[in-house]
């Protein structure tokens, strides 16, 4: 997801994304557990995202 995206989101919209995000971590997390991950660079674009994700929710409650 791009950041411009994220920016257009509300507080609200970025934590459930946030929550869902840690979701299909942990699924990756368990796939490469058990050695059946495709693709190893997904995880570290979902780290990316989780951090974006708090970062604009921290950035947007400053503001208020």
């Amino acid at each position: 997801m791009k950041l411009q995206e994220l920016k257009e989101k509300s507080i609200d919209e970025l934590n459930t994304l946030i929550a869902d995000t840690k979701k299909q971590l942990f699924d990756l997390r368990l796939q490469k557990a058990l050695q059946k991950l495709e693709n190893p660079a997904q995880i570290r674009q979902l780290k990316t995202v989780i951090a974006q994700a708090k970062t604009l929710i921290k950035e947007k409650s400053e503001v208020k």
